[in-house]
């Protein structure tokens, strides 16, 4: 979506729904690797990328800043931590991760 800017310019509405991002910006953002953003999604630990064409594929921004704040705020939350399980995630005391007590 545009809008005319002052000098006839079309110029990107700043304020859009659904940014993409594409795989260098994602790389920038995280600071990850292709190769480790590809193996986190196959392990269903990275948001899915879409499908723009048949050889393009992008991220919503919305979804990857998400993820990162999800990885800031574990990182700051010492005493918790995530354990994926087959059907659901579960919450434990970190301490108990240490100890390998479920």
């Amino acid at each position: 979506m545009y809008f005319w800017g002052v000098l006839n310019q079309p110029a990107r509405i700043q304020d859009m729904a659904q940014q993409i991002l594409k795989l260098s910006e994602v790389k920038l953002i995280t600071a990850l690797s292709g190769s480790t953003i590809y193996r986190l999604i196959s392990q269903g630990d990275f948001p899915k990328q879409i499908k723009l064409s048949e050889r393009s594929s992008g991220w919503l921004q919305s979804e990857v800043e998400q993820w990162l704040q999800e990885r800031i705020d574990a990182s700051r939350d010492d005493v918790f931590a995530i354990i994926k399980t087959a059907d659901k995630k579960e919450v434990l005391p970190a301490t108990n991760l240490i100890r390998g007590i479920r």
